[in-house]
């Protein structure tokens, strides 16, 4: 992705990103499309997973936040868990993309839903994504 980035020239390398990540997105299996996304402020909160569907034990979550012109939503602390009695862990921003990633232990039952905590400065906000957890193979 940085090769083919530097290899742009005269478009902004960030919005080029964000709509590579958005096609190769799109090209997957589609199961993702069952987790709606969710509005905080003025920002749209997708959520992602791999494997896709969840499935038993740790799995690496993608949360894609954008704003309503679906430029990235930078600026944020997103962290993550799957039960109440866990703490935050902190997911790290892929490259200014507004894309926030991190592996959570997921699971049916309690932990099938997803906790995620969005901070911008002293604005916190928490949404809950429900997910279809299937057992690991």
């Amino acid at each position: 992705l940085r090769r083919l980035m530097n290899k742009t020239s005269g478009i902004n390398k960030k919005y080029f990103g964000l709509a590579l990540l958005a096609m190769l997105s799109a090209c997957g299996e589609g199961a993702d499309a069952n987790i709606p996304s969710q509005q905080w402020q003025n920002l749209n909160v997708q959520v992602e997973t791999r494997p896709s569907p969840p499935e038993t034990g740790m799995d690496e979550i993608l949360v894609v936040v954008t704003d309503e012109r679906g430029r990235p939503g930078n600026d944020l602390v997103v962290s993550l868990r799957s039960s109440d009695q866990d703490r935050w862990v902190q997911a790290i921003e892929d490259g200014g993309l507004g894309v926030y990633r991190r592996a959570v232990e997921l699971a049916p039952g309690e932990r099938s839903v997803l906790q995620v905590q969005l901070k911008n400065k002293d604005i916190k906000g928490i949404l809950r994504f429900p997910l279809k957890v299937s057992e690991s193979h």
